[in-house]
């Protein structure tokens, strides 16, 4: 998926405002996950995105995951963001479903298994019918 065509999706499913905001909520999210996980996973999920978003996710190599709970997240990504948690919420959530389509099956599997279980919610349905191939 090209760098355009993954913030288009984001700012469709979180009814952006603006692409400025999709494209804010996309590397807040990015950034944070990679806070979330480790730095080694954050490469190969990295690897896998547009380069304009995979440097979002790049800097912590060798560096192992750091356990926080969905609400952490939430507000980490807000901060990040400067907006309230409900609207950081739903940029999340479009965030994830768009990553879900953006790479291998296999790579989404390993980075949900990074996640404990109250981060169901941004794992939830899948989006392929969302958003088209």
């Amino acid at each position: 998926m090209e760098y355009t065509e993954f913030i288009t999706h984001v700012q469709s499913l979180a009814q952006s405002n603006s692409r400025e905001e999709a494209e804010r909520a996309t590397r807040a999210t990015l950034e944070t996950i990679k806070e979330r996980i480790s730095g080694d996973e954050a490469q190969d999920l990295a690897s896998q995105l547009p380069q304009e978003l995979g440097g979002c996710l790049r800097g912590r190599e060798g560096q192992p995951d750091q356990d926080f709970n969905l609400q952490n997240f939430i507000v980490r990504v807000s901060e990040k963001e400067d907006i309230e948690p409900t609207t950081t919420a739903i940029h999340v959530r479009a965030v994830f479903a768009v990553l879900q389509n953006a790479v291998k099956p296999e790579e989404f599997a390993k980075l949900h298994h990074h996640f404990s279980q109250d981060y169901e919610e941004m794992f939830g349905k899948s989006p392929s019918s969302e958003i088209p191939a």
